[in-house]
């Protein structure tokens, strides 16, 4: 999944709560160190149902690491999500845990013929962390978060929880179609007796024997 992309034009901002500066590592191969950090959630920071609010506390606890390309950022990101039910529409609030990790190559390092349009790059000595947790964090959300796993949802008739009714709950709809048919034959009238049944004194006809019957 590629990375959400950055206008080019714009400079980071250093004092951002996702921008990381690494010139504590001297770009020296091997050179590194561990930051715990809290900062808030950006905006649009989840999926349509569940996510991060807009400036909730993010735990991070991060490993940066010096190597020849760039700086290797190690690291977990630790969130509060707020949501509701896919089934029963009930608020959820949860918290969830995503493992990352990334290489961010030096802006002046050059890729040669393996160059990747979605690999990150430093500005300077500074890191947008952002594209990776939205990578981490909002991709691994689910589209259809549950409040439980065996939620049984709303009944389709009232709304009611089906958690909270009892066990059996139902509702007798008649179909508008039968009720309409009931209707039609309400307004028909009964059907006379079956002729030739001979119980009228009529006079019937023998086909067998061609002629009428006395």
């Amino acid at each position: 999944m590629p990375h959400e992309s950055r206008n080019p034009l714009t400079r980071l901002d250093p004092n951002a709560p996702l921008v990381l500066d690494t010139r504590a590592l001297g770009r020296q191969p091997g050179s590194s160190r561990e930051e715990r950090l809290t900062v808030p959630a950006p905006e649009n920071f989840g999926v349509e149902m569940v996510g991060v609010p807009e400036g909730a506390a993010i735990g991070l606890d991060l490993r940066l690491e010096a190597v020849l390309e760039g700086v290797l950022v190690t690291g977990t990101a630790t969130v509060s999500l707020t949501g509701e039910c896919s089934r029963c529409l009930d608020p959820i609030a949860s918290s969830f845990e995503a493992d990352f990790q990334e290489l961010f190559v030096y802006d002046d390092t050059r890729s040669g013929g393996n160059a990747d349009d979605d690999e990150l790059r430093l500005e300077g000595d500074l890191i947008d962390l952002e594209p990776v947790l939205r990578d981490s964090v909002v991709l691994a959300l689910p589209l259809s978060p549950l409040c439980r796993d065996d939620c049984p949802g709303l009944c389709p008739d009232c709304g009611a929880r089906l958690a909270d009714v009892e066990p059996g709950h139902r509702h007798d709809v008649a179909d508008p179609r039968w009720a309409a048919l009931k209707d039609l034959a309400g307004g028909m009238a009964p059907a006379s007796p079956e002729r030739g049944n001979g119980s009228s004194g009529s006079r019937g006809f023998d086909r067998r024997e061609g002629k009428q019957e006395g």
